[in-house]
């Protein structure tokens, strides 16, 4: 297997999941400045998506830059984590 970018394995580590978890924390804050707008229910939403992206330890742009969509395949492919089974 390929081994895959600094980012993706950034992205799966817990600073790279705390990372998203607050990037949609502060995108949901955003929105609730505006609530009541179509921007901030806009904003409330999509700050979801990165929310449930570092719980669930995946990566949207992961396959965009060609890395593995989930954290565990990133980390596995890196060799930083202990083989399953």
């Amino acid at each position: 297997m390929a081994r895959p970018n600094a980012f993706a394995c950034f992205m799966a580590r817990p600073a790279g999941r705390l990372l998203r978890i607050v990037a949609g924390l502060a995108l949901i804050a955003w929105g609730w400045t505006m609530r009541g707008t179509t921007m901030g229910t806009v904003l409330m939403i999509v700050g979801v998506v990165p929310i449930l992206a570092g719980v669930l330890n995946v990566c949207l742009l992961a396959p965009i830059i060609g890395a593995p969509f989930s954290g565990r395949a990133a980390l596995d492919g890196a060799g930083t984590v202990a083989p399953r089974g």
